[in-house]
């Protein structure tokens, strides 16, 4: 005699199912793996003494299927099953393209942090050259 109350959408409408997932948006910065890509996700904090805001970011590695992900994309990551050692998270869609590029000077300055300082004299002598 008891009834079982139905809340199911009607057959007609498409209802939306809601994932229990966490999703983050984030930078990739790396993606040298084969369809793995590292994700860097900078959230903003207070300190619990002092209040003060502060930076913090963390790096996820995240399943990419087809490898479109390039240096600079921002994406959308969402947590699944552990896929490897590491890889917790999968990319859900690309939220903005990058450009891809990293400048020349960024890259040698990353190898060799000294070279500014050996730029600038470098550059004063051959000024000093072509003025003779």
């Amino acid at each position: 005699m008891t009834q079982q109350s139905s809340n199911h959408a009607p057959t007609g409408q498409i209802a939306e199912k809601k994932s229990r997932r966490q999703q983050k948006v984030g930078r990739v910065v790396s993606n040298k793996m084969d369809k793995t890509i590292v994700v860097v996700v900078e959230t903003l904090k207070k300190h619990r003494i002092y209040k003060r805001t502060f930076k913090q970011t963390k790096r996820f590695y995240a399943h990419d299927e087809e490898n479109t992900c390039q240096i600079g994309d921002l994406v959308r990551i969402e947590e699944s099953r552990p896929l490897s050692k590491l890889k917790r998270w999968r990319m859900i869609e690309i939220v903005k393209r990058g450009s891809g590029i990293v400048p020349v000077e960024e890259v040698l300055v990353r190898v060799d942090p000294d070279r500014e300082q050996l730029e600038e004299p470098a550059q004063s002598t051959e000024a000093r050259e072509s003025l003779e």
